[in-house]
């Protein structure tokens, strides 16, 4: 499909919706767009206040609850506060090249944030997940590598490009593996992933100095769509009839920007060895499990 726009979205009345980072950017405008169209949306975020203001310029039946995705005692607490059906969790937060710094478990706070707090809250909240999970990944992930003997950068000088890289490859990796899965388990719930093409977001927006990081914003501005744009392949991800383990994005200059549609992931994601390797190290780092049992002919997972 390649003319998809936020009209083709049905209502979205009696369906729970929870988006991490949905106080700006893309996740902001992907739970307006849902409010919207009838869903029940909670806003997962770090700070309530800003939280607070995007609810209130939504209107619909939108809730506000605080997770921070650098504090696995805090996903915890957030996953454990859900009694009711969730029917689709979107892993939209992200954070982008800052400077070495450390969540409060000690993990790199790109890892740490991007892919373990997603990571967590998926496992915690999956068992009352109806329908799928729609994990937001970057064209990134196509320069991105996963470091198995130091993936928290404490042995290594640390690039903040590559561990942004390293930890949307991460997110790609993790999202395949979960798939399969649930797959194994005879899950209904599905898998997916899509990325925005490069938007004009707050996340795309550092503060740095010299010619590297001027030819960059230069080139961003140059290409990047709307945040709104940005939103349509989460939003075709989560409401359109799209099979398990599918991959969206815009359609147009290599997939930088126009309508969502499928699209061509890097083979590197679909390494079984990696993704199952990186599911069992984070499972480790952050002390949870896939919650379902796999059946029949997938009890190996």
């Amino acid at each position: 499909m390649t003319s998809f726009t936020t009209a083709d979205i049905a209502s979205q009345k009696g369906r729970t919706y929870v988006i991490t980072g949905a106080n700006g950017g893309v996740g902001r405008v992907t739970a307006s767009v849902l409010a919207e169209n009838g869903a029940r949306v909670i806003l997962a975020v770090r700070n309530e206040e800003k939280g607070r203001a995007a609810a209130d310029a939504m209107g619909g039946n939108v809730e506000v609850r605080r997770l921070d995705l650098a504090d696995l005692s805090s996903v915890r607490g957030f996953a454990s506060s859900f009694a009711d059906p969730v029917d689709v969790l979107i892993n939209n937060a992200g954070i982008s090249i800052p400077p070495l710094e450390r969540t409060v478990d000690g993990f790199e706070s790109q890892f740490g944030t991007n892919h373990l707090g997603h990571f967590a809250l998926t496992n915690l909240l999956l068992p009352q997940v109806r329908d799928r999970v729609v994990t937001v990944g970057s064209l990134v992930h196509l320069i991105g590598k996963i470091d198995f003997e130091d993936l928290n950068w404490r042995t290594r000088s640390y690039k903040p490009y590559g561990a942004y890289g390293q930890s949307k490859f991460a997110n790609h990796l993790s999202a395949h593996e979960l798939q399969r899965r649930l797959t194994a388990a005879e899950s209904p719930v599905k898998s997916v992933v899509a990325h925005p093409g490069i938007a004009a977001t707050n996340l795309m927006n550092v503060e740095g100095r010299g010619l590297r990081h001027r030819v960059e914003k230069f080139f961003v501005q140059s290409v990047a769509h709307s945040a709104g744009d940005g939103a349509l392949p989460s939003l075709y991800a989560a409401t359109a009839d799209v099979p398990g383990d599918s991959y969206i994005g815009p359609s147009r200059m290599f997939g930088m920007r126009g309508a969502p549609s499928p699209a061509r992931r890097a083979a590197k994601t679909r390494n079984v060895e990696d993704a199952r390797r990186l599911w069992a190290e984070s499972e480790r780092l952050t002390g949870t499990v896939f919650p379902l049992k796999a059946t029949g002919s997938g009890a190996g997972a």
